[in-house]
């Protein structure tokens, strides 16, 4: 079963260039370390502090793989420092 995941994340103002470098150093972790993981994209909104990550992992192992490795785990923290407030996460079953 697919899962995507859209998790849309506010950073804090005047940190929208921390929060981003971390996160980028997430997408290249992510990128050459989750053969599960079919996407990982970052986008900035209009509002510069608005980031939306777009996901999509083969099945539940990925995902739960994905949530279970060092790198998330750490670079998920250190993007904490940046955000203003907790994400938004939509989780999704893929159904066609």
């Amino acid at each position: 079963m697919t899962h995507s995941i859209i998790a849309t994340i506010k950073a804090k103002s005047g940190q929208e260039a921390q929060f981003l470098a971390v996160a980028q150093e997430l997408i290249a972790a992510v990128r050459a370390n989750e053969p599960g993981c079919l996407l990982y994209t970052l986008s900035q909104g209009e509002d510069k502090s608005t980031f939306v990550f777009m996901e999509r992992y083969a099945d539940d192992a990925a995902l739960a793989a994905h949530r279970g490795t060092e790198h998330f785990k750490r670079l998920g923290r250190a993007m904490g420092a940046f955000m203003d407030g907790a994400p938004v996460i939509q989780r999704m079953v893929e159904v066609g």
